[in-house]
């Protein structure tokens, strides 16, 4: 009897370690060779299962495989696809199962945030009701840090250790100027209902009054007179104020400072973008300050040559963790980063129930933002420093870093195209 094969896929925003936990998986499943036959990657998230194009993953060198650690992007390309209830529409989910059937898939994978993971505990109920001998495990990945039941996600270490770096390289530049030029510069960054990237900021600050000296959170409802105070304060007093905000900072109503109109992704969330414009040129017509306003966008999901080492051991582990859950029978879960310690900061794989896991978001809490809203404590401190801990450069070659192309060869299609 052959054995049984892998499905694979990454989902949503990619970060600048989702393909260390690819790499993860796929070498733990190479090495476990005796219990599974190909791992088959989804091109294009899930939308690789649906329309039956599948990356034979067994085609690439094991040097390339590797190279994936030191990667960022998605290797193997990403999508924002919301899977309908079996309610709703079965016929996703019969799809589903005769790709599955026809290619001898009976492990899978899903690498993602909480609408992924989602998608994962769906996907194995739907192998429970159809009678198919599937098991589905969730590995995850956000650079929001929003999801329970887990220390932290892969992605956000490397997200947070690029922000805390761009902020106290631009305060630099900003307090030279400000003299004569700049008093205000305003970084927008991710995080739509939580703050921890905004949060990771004040990790720039080696002393009381260093920049950043405002942190805009999606947690505390903004408050257009008491920002405005803050701001000219600290002009005032240092000559110039550097202001973290999160895309989903919002007023006590709940309306996104930066909400660009009625669009809406896949799954059904308001596109955001423009907080930082718009905080500056609230600032420039009351207080008529100079500024400057970057938004770290991509960039910021996408700087392995910045990545955290921390967070490159943890993706790369819990993909590997992710196929020992598999093979140890198990299904319906995730593998999680457990904290045992501060200081020095020690962690071990756990694991959580993906149907505790599905669509809940984990907040900044109270304990970790300052009284007056505009910081975060010494708590908070304590938990997000060593998630930035340590470097691990990718290789360079005439100045710029080397990444890996996979050849991302399809396997051949057994099914009709119309499904």
């Amino acid at each position: 009897m052959p054995k049984p094969n892998v499905f694979y896929a990454q989902s949503g925003g990619v970060t600048s370690v989702i393909n260390a936990s690819a790499c993860g998986l796929i070498e733990t499943a190479r090495a476990n060779k005796a219990q599974i036959g190909k791992v088959l990657v989804g091109r294009n998230g899930i939308l690789g299962a649906l329309n039956e194009e599948l990356i034979d993953t067994s085609r690439e060198s094991k040097k390339d495989i590797a190279g994936l650690r030191s990667t960022p992007g998605g290797a193997f390309g990403s999508c924002r696809f919301k899977l309908k209830s079996l309610e709703e529409d079965a016929r996703e989910y019969r799809r589903l199962i005769e790709v599955f059937k026809a290619h001898n898939i009976q492990y899978f994978f899903y690498n993602g945030g909480g609408d992924s993971q989602d998608t994962a505990n769906k996907v194995s109920q739907l192998g429970k009701k159809m009678g198919y001998p599937l098991q589905a495990i969730g590995i995850p990945k956000t650079v929001d840090n929003d999801l329970p039941f887990t220390d932290t996600c892969p992605g956000f270490g490397s997200v947070a250790k690029y922000v805390a770096t761009s902020i106290k390289e631009a305060a630099l530049d900003v307090e030279s100027m400000c003299e004569t030029s700049t008093k205000v510069f305003v970084l927008e960054v991710m995080g739509r209902h939580a703050g921890w990237i905004a949060a990771a900021g004040a990790l720039a600050q080696e002393h009381s009054g260093d920049a950043p000296h405002i942190i805009l959170l999606p947690e505390v409802a903004f408050n257009r007179k008491a920002f405005l105070a803050k701001v000219k304060e600290t002009v005032r007093s240092k000559g110039f104020c550097v202001v973290v905000v999160s895309e989903g900072a919002r007023f006590a109503n709940g309306k996104f400072l930066g909400e660009s109109g009625a669009a809406k992704d896949a799954f059904g969330h308001a596109q955001l973008g423009g907080v930082a414009p718009t905080v500056a040129n609230m600032i420039k017509d009351a207080l008529g300050y100079k500024y400057h306003w970057a938004v770290a966008d991509y960039l910021q999901r996408s700087a392995r040559h910045l990545a955290s080492a921390t967070d490159v051991e943890q993706a790369y582990a819990l993909g590997k963790a992710a196929v020992e859950f598999a093979l140890a029978g198990k299904t319906a879960v995730m593998p999680t980063i457990v904290r045992t310690s501060d200081q020095p900061y020690r962690w071990k794989i756990g694991e959580a129930k993906l149907s505790k896991v599905a669509n809940v978001e984990r907040f900044m809490p109270k304990s970790y933002i300052t009284k007056d809203g505009f910081g975060i404590t010494a708590k908070a401190r304590r938990y997000l420093a060593p998630l930035i801990a340590g470097e691990d450069y990718p290789v360079f070659k005439n100045g710029v870093p080397q990444y890996v192309r996979l050849q991302n060869q399809l396997v051949a299609k057994k099914l009709p195209t119309k499904w």
